[in-house]
């Protein structure tokens, strides 16, 4: 599809040229799974890019999430990759532990890189390196049933995981249903990993050594072992990931999801009697009161310094601009994110409470019939969820902070708690084993 001069978006990514046909020095521009949703905002971000500067092209490349990780990893490994790159920074860690990508640090200037969120852009660094540059982020928050609180006799919706463990036992007492739905399949969500760090659980310490056998880890891997043989989790939190929290919830049978704002038009879509009965609230934490925040990153492959200065500076140029604070409010607001800078998170906040901000609780619209408006109620309630999720990100970090190996410490911790819930490992033996296989690693 041919977007602008010479920008076009494939999913069929070909890297190595490093001019255009017209003889402009070409930045190819990998994102995940943005096209065709995004279309009109990066073309216009593009053409406005390419107008400001005559010399340089743009070809942008949208990648399916899936494919995404095999398709960076072969262009790394050929010399063929990108000259700017779309990841996360868990995965780019990765590969930043091979010096993959370009040392941010030596072509971002202090004051440019104050613009951005201090902690947002530490999510990005290995060591005392800087591989990335923050774009968007999104921070879970707390979509509940208020029809099931209210029928397990809970007010308001838990803050904490305390609170948490009251209402799964009441609900389960009063309805038989549970509370929520948390995976410990070690390739699915890190959501248990991080309810560690913000139940106070230091994971790796400063060598990169297993920290959590300590009282925080046996406190926090206990939390979960009881609620699972107590039979407040499903039994299938063992088997079956993320997708299933959402399969419950949307079917009456949880009273809690972690998700993001936009999910609730799903919801809406799916299911549009729990979503007249669901609100939002701010992300559950643990005894740190700490949030999480995921963030979306870009990276300039080390590959680009090997086609010259000039390219060099063109694709670290391009990197910036997407991500400067005019741009990441404009994204934010045509994706429903938040922005990683701090002004540009300001205004956007400022945007969101233009309007007067609906109540805990969305009011229960009629439509002239006298039937229910949903369509009403969920615009309410998203509008409340965004309200949640950008107060809340000034608190919140990424908990599990960039490292390499990152899904074997995963993989070794859910292992390991499913045997300690399961009965067939102690609490302590469980941290043993999964300390054991973690500092064993190599």
């Amino acid at each position: 599809m041919l977007i602008s001069g010479m920008v076009s978006c494939s999913s069929s990514p070909t890297t190595g040229d490093t001019a255009s046909s017209d003889g402009r020095t070409e930045v190819e521009f990998w994102t995940m799974q943005l096209s065709p949703d995004f279309d009109e905002y990066f073309n216009t971000l593009i053409a406005a890019f390419e107008a400001n500067n005559p010399t340089l092209a743009v070809r942008w490349v949208d990648v399916p999430w899936s494919a995404m990780e095999s398709k960076i990893l072969t262009a790394v490994s050929a010399g063929t990759a990108p000259d700017v790159v779309n990841l996360n920074p868990n995965f780019a860690s990765q590969l930043a532990s091979r010096d993959a990508w370009l040392n941010l640090d030596t072509v971002v200037t202090p004051e440019l890189r104050s613009t951005y969120l201090p902690n947002i852009w530490q999510a990005s660094t290995l060591g005392d390196t800087s591989f990335g540059l923050p774009w968007y982020l999104t921070t879970r928050v707390t979509i509940y049933n208020r029809s099931l609180l209210a029928a397990a006799g809970i007010d308001t919706p838990p803050t904490n995981y305390g609170e948490l463990a009251t209402l799964a036992q009441a609900l389960k007492d009063k309805t038989g249903k549970y509370a929520f739905f948390a995976t410990f399949v070690p390739e699915d969500s890190a959501e248990v990993l991080e309810s560690l760090v913000q139940m106070g659980v230091t994971l790796v310490d400063d060598q990169g050594q297993a920290a959590f056998v300590s009282d925080a880890g046996r406190s926090a891997f206990q939390y979960w072992v009881d609620l699972y043989q107590k039979g407040l989790l499903p039994q299938e939190v063992l088997t079956q990931g993320h997708r299933r929290a959402i399969e419950l919830y949307q079917a009456g049978e949880t009273a809690i999801l972690a998700s993001s704002p936009e999910f609730l038009n799903s919801i809406a879509i799916n299911a549009p009697t729990i979503a007249a009965v669901s609100a939002a609230s701010p992300q559950i934490s643990g005894t740190t009161g700490k949030k999480n925040v995921a963030v979306m990153n870009l990276v300039v492959p080390q590959d680009v310094a090997q086609r010259g200065a000039e390219h060099t500076a063109a694709a670290v140029q391009f990197a910036l601009y997407v991500t400067n604070s005019e741009n990441q409010l404009a994204f934010a607001k045509a994706a429903n994110v938040l922005p990683s800078t701090a002004q540009a998170l300001a205004d956007y906040q400022t945007s969101l409470g233009m309007a007067d901000p609906p109540t805990a609780d969305p009011p229960d619209d009629a439509a002239p019939n006298g039937t229910p408006d949903t369509t009403a109620q969920t615009s309410d309630s998203v509008a409340q969820a965004r309200l949640v999720s950008a107060t809340q990100i000034g608190e919140a970090e990424v908990l599990v902070p960039a490292m390499t190996d990152v899904n074997l410490l995963q993989k070794a911790i859910y292992e390991n708690l499913q045997a300690a819930m399961l009965g067939q490992k102690t609490v302590d033996q469980a941290l043993e084993s999964a300390a054991a296989t973690w500092n064993s690693r190599r």
